[in-house]
């Protein structure tokens, strides 16, 4: 049973060719990897390394893996704990694995022997001198490449190349360019879509604009091996950018995502086909992008398109760029030979730079930059005229192209200000909030809001960052557009420049707020992109104000701060809380930031009211789902009464509090009752320890030949007016005129009909078929009889499923195969080994993940137990020993002689099975 542990563990932890591990405060949990003891020493509280196995390792230490038995030390596979710099600058260990196999050296020798405990062949004693194995120095010399390059200036062009980035970096954007599959059947299209990521621990949230197509129906994550890890339901909208967030990823996934081994695909609703596909890879443009566009063709090319990623010089009217090309260039056996392309940047039609180049079809990723922009050339950018062209030259001319736009992204840009951000810092407990949006013609949208001011608003700005102290810098004034006795201003700023666009989306532009009390600014904020959190509030909508002066008693905080929050079907809360200008001082130390609690709970003046706690929380943002709201809390919420508080240690009872008003149609449930939801009636809802769960209705299938839709139903019932009457039939039986009431869904079921029973917490049961006797309204539930089967190994189609099928020959076993059989009525007793599964009492060698097929290791499947076990081999008495490659076991050099053969034979105990194999 260890040894399946291992084994399972091993598939898990090796699946990719980087390993990640935790920090040395971190514990393998008991089904983990069982290398050594848990028992064994453990570093030292705060020292900074790598825990493996239960054994600890200094930074940049390199070892070989031991798995223990059967399989042992792992020695062509090679550990080496890294060095890792957190977000608050906290240096901790990321162990890095891989084989290294490939990297031996070549020895110079006509019989190169393999000795025990090594991974490379070396020359017997008395040849040519042996090569040491690939170490320490082959990763540090690796990994030097790929550091020299981060330290590039800015206005080097060579920063946005992606070449060389190593899967090691710890990068949190990604990008993919989506295009038609160039060798599928299905019709030509020259559909484009541009999907952009970012990775915050295990959660993904991806921002995806397309081109020349319909808006798709789904987005759909593939693994390495083609297997759906994903799959997000587009919701319907005019507008033409997706957005949403896959939350939890598994770490064999996160690997794969780090390592550019996942893609992402957009199917339409026609068909359900896929439209458009593409790679997910880390690029280092993404970093400095302020510009984009998306390439393509009015030709119906399948495969073609590009992106172009682009960026200001911070001092200089120089525009960086990188193109992603994809069908633009084709492969052939000779290459790779260079191909001749021009790089346009046009405005209506006419050109205005050319670049001309040549590229390889196996590196399409072309940068470059163009210099000094004049006056007209930045204008035309900035309001989104401008397009970039690219072509190829020759006979078989292609060429894709599009319009430069500001880069959109499904971020909400926003600002929160406080008087702790002022230039001359306070604590007024006032605060401001605002919004903006960016249109693709360069106008930027706002709302402002303001309140607990110390006096009259004066001026209302937007500035770039002070070059010297009190030397403000305004770009525009927004003053007039303010309503001095709502605190609120809206309006639209139609010219920007491009250099203020750059600047926007590089979160480097300020909003001030200046008073009478204060004329340099009482308030102030940096305007930043909060990432997308999959929030189902308006983004387009004001958030919540988060001031000290709406504490009881009023605080007088430096601090403010704003919140979106929402309930969505289910009556679950979504909040995100964006809070700014705590002080820094003395009173703070070690905790510069926020380390505060957020709290919801009812407005009463005479008395503090009930509370529930949100979240802990240490930085500027936080944001989750709390599902089990009371019912006075949720009329709280509806009347506009409730309120939302932020606590932290110098003010425990409240450092700023806001009003929250979320209209809802939720209802009090207790534990354990059962309804139809109003948005669905196919499906079916209960309370389970204060947690709604909400199943789809699986409807059974009928027999009959004529059926019916009621109105109020999910499920189709059989017609009895045209069913044929049976004229032998003996005189019905009168029904009962009720129906049966079933108490698995709490729910009245007309006489005669048939459906599967609901079981909480397990949801519907398709292994049994229930009735309604019309006679006595009772119910009556049997199991679900599977038929007898010929095929040697059949599955089941559907988790769901009941029984199992032969499948045609050419059909895989599915994937979560074995949760299925919990609940069925035809499990049997298989193995699962890595994502093969097996019959009771097969056998097989065992494949490793960066080793291969272990063919000393033998497996079998023992009544659903995996057991493995390595073949025995005799003790060796003499000095020179080594191993050749296709021998499980080490012979003596120096006592065998040519043309020897020694029978090998492994013995092992398998229950009901033949006693020993011969290999």
């Amino acid at each position: 049973m260890q040894t399946c542990r291992a084994l399972r563990a091993l598939m898990l932890l090796l699946s990719c060719a980087w390993l990640r591990s935790v920090t040395a405060a971190s514990r393998l949990k008991a089904p983990a990897l069982p290398i050594q003891s848990e028992k064994e020493l453990l570093p030292a509280k705060g020292l900074s390394g790598c825990s493996f196995g239960g054994w600890f390792y200094s930074l940049e230490d390199t070892w070989h893996p031991d798995l223990g038995e059967p399989f042992g030390v792992m020695h062509c596979v090679q550990c080496f704990c890294e060095p890792q710099k957190g977000r608050r600058g906290k240096v901790f260990g990321k162990v890095n694995c891989k084989n290294i196999k490939q990297d031996c050296p070549e020895p110079d020798c006509d019989h190169p022997i393999l000795l025990p405990g090594h991974c490379c062949k070396t020359c017997p004693k008395g040849d040519k001198e042996s090569l040491p194995d690939p170490g320490l120095d082959y990763f540090q010399e690796k990994g030097k490449e790929k550091e020299d390059d981060l330290h590039k200036s800015y206005n080097d062009r060579s920063y946005l190349s992606s070449e060389d980035i190593g899967p090691a970096e710890s990068r949190t954007d990604f990008v993919a360019l989506l295009t038609g599959l160039s060798d599928s059947w299905l019709p030509s299209t020259n559909s484009v879509a541009r999907a952009r990521f970012s990775l915050t621990r295990t959660s993904l949230a991806f921002s995806i604009t397309y081109q020349r197509m319909g808006r798709p129906s789904k987005i759909v994550f593939l693994d390495y091996d083609g297997t759906t890890a994903f799959e997000y339901k587009v919701p319907k909208s005019q507008s033409d950018m997706i957005c949403g967030v896959w939350k939890n990823l598994a770490k064999p996934l996160l690997r794969q995502l780090q390592n550019g081994q996942m893609r992402i695909t957009m199917a339409m609703s026609t068909g359900q086909r896929k439209e458009v596909e593409g790679k997910i890879i880390k690029h280092r443009a993404l970093f400095a992008e302020t510009f984009s566009s998306t390439l393509t063709t009015e030709e119906p090319t399948q495969g073609m398109g590009g992106i172009a990623m682009l960026t200001l010089s911070d001092t200089e009217n120089n525009l960086h760029f990188i193109l992603i090309l994809q069908g633009l260039l084709t492969h052939t056996h000779t290459d790779p030979p260079l191909v001749p392309i021009k790089v346009q940047l046009l405005y209506r039609q006419h050109v205005l730079r050319e670049i001309r180049a040549n590229i390889t079809a196996h590196d399409p990723d072309f940068a470059e930059v163009l210099m000094d922009l004049n006056s007209r050339e930045l204008f035309w950018l900035s309001r989104g005229q401008l397009e970039i062209s690219v072509a190829t030259e020759g006979q078989d001319t292609q060429q894709i192209s599009g319009f430069i736009t500001g880069r959109k992204s499904c971020d909400t840009i926003q600002s929160v200000m406080s008087s702790g951000d002022a230039l001359n810092p306070g604590k007024t407990g006032g605060v401001g909030s605002a919004i903006f949006h960016l249109h693709d013609n360069g106008t930027l949208d706002y709302q402002v809001q303001v309140a607990g001011l110390s006096g009259e608003v004066v001026g209302l700005t937007i500035e770039l960052k002070p070059r010297r102290r009190h030397k403000r810098s305004v770009l525009y004034d927004l003053t007039p557009e303010l309503d001095v006795a709502l605190g609120h201003a809206q309006g639209s700023w139609s010219r920007l420049e491009a250099r203020h666009i750059h600047m926007l989306l590089q979160n480097e532009l300020f909003i001030n707020v200046a008073t009478a009390h204060s004329q340099e600014g009482e308030l102030r904020g940096q305007i930043k992109a909060l990432l997308y959190s999959g929030l189902g509030a308006p983004r387009h909508e004001l958030p919540i104000l988060l001031a000290g002066v709406l504490v009881v008693p009023p605080v007088l905080s430096s601090a403010g701060g704003h919140a979106w929050v929402w309930v969505d079907e289910q009556c679950h809360l979504h909040y995100q809380i964006v809070v700014a200008g705590l002080s820094k001082g003395e009173e703070l130390a070690g905790s510069a930031h926020l380390h505060g609690l957020a709290e919801i709970g009812e407005m009463d003046e005479g008395s503090h009211g009930s509370k529930r706690l949100l979240t802990g929380f240490y930085g500027p943002q936080a944001g989750g789902v709390l599902k089990d709201l009371s019912a006075e809390l949720l009329q709280h919420l509806g009347r506009g009464t409730a309120f939302l508080q932020i606590t932290t240690k110098l003010n425990p009872q409240g450092e700023i509090r806001g009003q929250v008003h979320v209209p809802n149609s939720c209802e009090h449930r207790a534990h354990g009752s059962r309804w139809t939801p109003n948005y669905n009636k196919c499906f079916s809802c209960s309370c389970q320890k204060k947690t709604v769960i909400c199943d789809p209705v699986i409807c059974p299938l009928l027999t009959c030949g004529q059926t019916l839709q009621p109105e109020d139903q999910c499920c189709p019932v059989c017609d009895e007016r045209k069913e044929p009457k049976d004229t032998k039939a003996p005189e019905k039986v009168e029904e009962h005129p009720e129906g049966c009431y079933f108490e698995g869904d709490q729910k009245m079921h007309a006489p005669g009909t048939t459906w599967h029973p609901f079981v909480p917490p397990f949801g519907y049961i398709k292994c049994a078929l229930c009735t309604c006797k019309g006679s006595t309204g009772e119910v009556h539930c049997e199991k679900v009889t599977c038929p007898v089967l010929t095929c040697s190994r059949p599955v089941r189609r559907n988790p769901s499923d009941c029984c199992k099928e032969c499948p045609p020959e050419e059909e895989k076993q599915p994937v979560g195969l074995e949760h299925a059989d919990m609940m069925q009525a035809d499990g049997t007793l298989q193995c699962k080994f890595g994502k093969n599964f097996y019959q009771n009492s097969d056998t097989w060698h065992p494949r490793v993940p960066l080793v291969g097929e272990m063919k000393c290791i033998n497996c079998w499947c023992d009544y659903g137990v995996t057991k493995c076990q390595r073949k025995q081999c005799p003790v060796l008495t003499c000095q020179n020993i080594a191993r050749k490659d296709d021998k499980c076991c080490p012979d003596c050099l120096d006592s065998k002689e040519e043309g020897e053969e020694e029978e090998e034979v492994l013995m092992m105990k398998v229950p009901d099975k033949r006693p020993s194999w011969r290999h």
